[in-house]
């Protein structure tokens, strides 16, 4: 059994959807910008906070190592 053109159907139908797509910015450059540099820093303090109370909690092991910079020693 043969496939025929059927992968050159394939990709030009695929390449077809890929160009309705295309991109869809909207609004100013620099007001995009400006928005995705404050989700990037949201999302920094939010890691941060995370790793602060990781590195707080007295049952995480890992936590305490990350805060210190030390090496727990192996048993």
């Amino acid at each position: 059994m043969t496939r025929g053109d059927q992968r050159d159907r394939d990709r030009a139908k695929n390449l077809a959807k890929l160009a309705a797509a295309g991109t869809k910015k909207s609004g100013n450059p620099q007001q995009r910008r400006e928005a995705d540099a404050k989700a990037l820093a949201d999302k920094i303090a939010a890691k941060a906070l995370a790793a602060e109370q990781a590195a707080a909690d007295p049952k995480n092991k890992v936590g305490v190592a990350a805060k210190t910079g030390a090496v727990p020693a192996k048993k």
